[in-house]
């Protein structure tokens, strides 16, 4: 059975939205729903895992990507055109770019891959197995 959803809370539901409604499209989500103080993520097919963001109800909450928990986020895209584009539209952001656009042979032969943090410090990537002829 595939994963329906992951969801996440977000010190800050503004830049969060700034940052993941410009996102979204370039990995093939659009906006599901929306509501006070949250906010569902799915692919535009319609079909697939969703994810949703929560205002987080603590305000001194911490998050850090080393310690247990979440440690990423990875959307899935067809091309390395669009590893790339993805990589670029985070350049402008809010955020450190862990990783410029690069294959990943340790992971698998095909995984091209870029890597940054989002406004609240989670890790994103964004990957490929476009195989080059």
């Amino acid at each position: 059975m595939p994963l329906d959803h992951i969801g996440i809370n977000v010190p800050d539901m503004a830049s969060a939205r700034e940052c993941y409604d410009c996102l979204m499209p370039l990995v093939g989500f659009r906006t599901w729903f929306a509501g006070d103080g949250w906010v569902a993520y799915g692919p535009a097919s319609g079909e697939g895992t969703q994810l949703f963001l929560y205002t987080a109800s603590e305000a001194n909450a911490h998050y850090s990507r080393v310690e247990p928990g979440l440690q990423h986020l990875c959307f899935r895209v067809d091309s390395r055109a669009e590893v790339n584009a993805a990589h670029s539209w985070s350049r402008g952001r809010p955020g450190d770019v862990i990783h410029e656009p690069r294959t990943f042979p340790k992971y698998h032969p095909d995984h091209y891959a870029t890597f940054w943090l989002d406004p609240h410090g989670f890790k994103l990537e964004v990957v490929s197995f476009e195989r080059l002829a």
